[in-house]
């Protein structure tokens, strides 16, 4: 494939990024091309961990802002006819494909931002990783974090997921748990020999739909939480009286609260019940209390937004780096079978992040 040509028209870089297949686990192609297309500019130090790339410029600012997006991207659609897939499609000004909007568009602005900017009022950190749409222990931003903390230092930072154009500030905290019922296996044929753990699940059910999720108000934007049964699973045959059952829940809590804090939300709402956490990451407040995201704002000219889903930009708190979402496309679109972005979407987007940064 051609190399990435970062100086054309940032929806045309957004087409041809899509392009290049890179589902979760496939990301070094895209890697290649990246880190080939960054090392031509010698403003910039470039840096790779396996499949992540950074890019530093070093104009001696006083302050130093980081650009991050993800390289990889879900599955392929199966749906005969879905146009959110590979190669992209152009149709009346709508680019289609995989990626188009979480998040091949951000990567472009970045990748746009890195080849133009030689003399911004701050110093830019570019970080392009992979592994975000699989389990946190993958990541390659939370991996350049553990080798190379030094290399990620900041005032400042935007995750270019998409936002309709909007900032987007801090992000709801996520986990997932296991609650699980146990029984006693017997043949259905004579099922009071036995005692069926999936119909003890119901009380977890029952639980989870008379649960009110809240809204809670933090430094000014409203974060809703929500908390679903997401799978259940229990039985081994059809003539089996079912002697274990387990059922999945996912509880999205506001960035007041800590992974522990939401811990003891689930616990003593299923007490009684065998818990397990299986996974789960700390929110994030808003970041936007500092003079250098006032004026990102002010430059947009819009009023910021909550984050309701779990972003990475958790990790840049996690680092001591306030940190807002802000990126081309509309984020109800992410993983559609016809996943697509508006191309001027991705103009918009780099232009206010050109004019925030000149």
């Amino acid at each position: 494939m051609n190399e990435l040509d970062l100086q054309q028209d940032v929806a045309l870089l957004t087409e041809q990024i899509i392009n290049i297949e890179s589902v979760s686990g496939n990301e070094q192609e895209i890697a290649d091309k990246v880190h080939q297309a960054l090392l031509k500019y010698p403003h910039l130090e470039v840096h790779r961990d396996q499949d992540a790339i950074l890019a530093r410029t070093n104009f001696g600012r006083e302050r130093r802002v980081v650009l991050a997006g993800h390289l990889d991207t879900v599955p392929l659609p199966r749906t005969e006819g879905a146009k959110g897939t590979v190669p992209a499609q152009v149709i009346d000004g709508v680019l289609y494909g995989r990626g188009a909007t979480d998040m091949k568009g951000g990567v472009a602005v970045q990748l746009a931002l890195a080849a133009e900017l030689t003399d911004a009022k701050y110093d830019v950190t570019y970080v392009f990783y992979d592994h975000e749409e699989v389990e946190a222990a993958k990541s390659g931003l939370g991996r350049l974090a553990r080798n190379s903390p030094e290399l990620l230092e900041a005032d400042f930072a935007i995750l270019l997921e998409p936002t309709n154009g909007t900032v987007e500030g801090g992000c709801n905290g996520t986990s997932r748990f296991v609650i699980r019922t146990h029984g006693k296996a017997a043949h259905s044929g004579r099922a009071w020999m036995g005692h069926n753990a999936i119909h003890d699940a119901g009380e977890i059910l029952r639980r989870l739909a008379e649960y009110q999720p809240q809204t809670i108000t933090v430094e000014g934007l409203e974060y809703r939480e929500g908390m679903n049964a997401v799978r259940v699973a229990g039985g081994i045959a059809g003539n089996v009286i079912p002697d274990y059952c387990e059922v999945e829940v996912n509880y999205r809590f506001a960035p007041d609260k800590s992974l522990a804090q939401a811990d003891a939300v689930v616990f003593d709402l299923f007490d009684g019940f065998e818990i397990e956490r299986t996974d789960g990451a700390d929110g994030a407040k808003p970041g936007l209390d500092q003079e250098i995201a006032a004026d990102l704002i002010k430059v947009l000219g819009q009023e910021p937004k909550p984050k309701y889903g779990w972003t990475d930009v958790s990790r840049f708190s996690a680092l001591g780096i306030s940190a807002v979402n802000f990126g081309p496309g509309d984020a109800l679109l992410a993983h559609s079978d016809d996943e697509h972005v508006p191309q001027q979407a991705i103009r918009e987007c780099l232009q206010t992040l050109r004019t925030w940064l000149s």
